[in-house]
């Protein structure tokens, strides 16, 4: 079986200007040609001061980060289901029924394969994952999508 670095895509490898390279626990689940969710914000207190009728006091709170969802080409490789197969059925009951939460990150990588910018994620596990559509008469490219869960990322240059 080829490594998710050089798996095949059906149909011919898309042509894209930059591709998104996801890892879990230093394994590479693949490359993907979109990434949609890497986004944090911040909640907020609202506190009137009586008194102060200008303007009302807002507090920071509680970070609040989305489910990230990739999506790219249908692949032969099987690193995204070894993956998924430890946190859900037989090998979520063979770990005791407990969900195991991960390291992940995220890499983006140019055209020429250089390393442009890298996401690491805490306490990552997926959540969704979407097959191809098939339909007769149809060209569509044949995709995958996978959606997780994580607890926060940092951001960070990736080492050259």
């Amino acid at each position: 079986m080829s490594s998710p670095e050089s798996a095949r895509y059906l149909g011919g490898d898309p042509a894209l200007g930059s591709r998104f390279l996801f890892e879990v626990d230093g394994v590479e689940i693949g490359l993907f040609a979109s990434v949609a969710g890497l986004e944090v914000s911040s909640r907020f207190v609202e506190v009137a001061e009586g008194g102060q009728n200008g303007f009302v006091h807002r507090l920071p709170g509680r970070l609040e980060w989305p489910t990230i969802t990739f999506t790219r080409g249908l692949t032969d490789a099987d690193a995204l289901f070894d993956w998924m197969n430890k946190t859900a059925g037989e090998g979520f009951a063979a770990n005791g029924n407990k969900l195991v939460r991960s390291t992940g990150a995220i890499t983006a990588v140019a055209g020429n394969g250089s390393r442009l910018r890298a996401w690491s994620l805490e306490g990552v596990y997926p959540v969704r994952w979407t097959g191809p559509r098939f339909g007769i008469g149809t060209d569509d490219p044949l995709t995958e999508e996978l959606e997780i869960a994580h607890h926060g990322f940092r951001s960070s240059s990736p080492a050259r």
